[in-house]
């Protein structure tokens, strides 16, 4: 069994995130145990935790996963930005790490996919922009939720599980950079476990 943490910013990446891994260990049939760890508030918060978490390994306080997969939203800033300042706050880990960016939010993904989102809520999702602007996928999201009749109770994110499970990866990984990035960097670690 592998020992995966999940460090993430809130709900809605722990529910697409987590999907996205245990789908994925199941298809290289991979027994998992994940660990999430949020940190809600925001960027800065999620560093400041993220900092505290690692110091904490250091210490022997917590294991060393044998992944550890780091969840923030680009927030327009794109990924190689957000990774570098991820970086720079953990220099001192030394484990394995992933760093799953979207570009500019996680909602995004979830409406990349029409034919999965029809798959769950019965009807399709008009594809998503490509803008940046604070809350538009959470909009966007809950529009597409409510065009389908459905009656989001937690903003639409409790679909999140569903739409991800029935979700073509194969396409995905190409049609959206900060998605196919983090898919073939899980690909690549469990090749390596097999």
């Amino acid at each position: 069994m592998r020992n995966i943490t999940l460090f993430v910013e809130d709900e809605a990446h722990e529910a697409v995130l987590g999907t996205l891994v245990k789908r994925l260990a199941s298809e290289f049939h991979i027994v998992v145990e994940i660990n999430f760890r949020s940190a809600r508030g925001g960027f800065s918060r999620t560093l400041s935790k993220l900092r505290e978490y690692i110091r904490d390994i250091k210490r022997g306080y917590e294991i060393t996963p044998d992944l550890l997969v780091i969840c923030t939203d680009g927030n327009c800033k794109g990924y190689t930005a957000r990774k570098q300042e991820i970086e720079q706050e953990i220099t001192e880990y030394g484990g394995a790490i992933i760093y799953a960016i979207p570009d500019p939010h996680i909602e995004r993904w979830l409406l990349l996919d029409s034919t999965a989102f029809k798959n769950v809520l019965g009807r399709g999702c008009p594809a998503p922009p490509k803008k940046c602007e604070r809350d538009l996928f959470k909009r966007k999201l809950l529009d597409a939720i409510l065009g389908a009749g459905v009656r989001p109770l937690l903003g639409g994110i409790e679909h999140a599980e569903d739409i991800v499970n029935e979700m073509n990866l194969e396409y995905l990984e190409q049609a959206d950079e900060s998605l196919g990035r983090l898919l073939k960097a899980l690909r690549d670690s469990f090749k390596v476990w097999i």
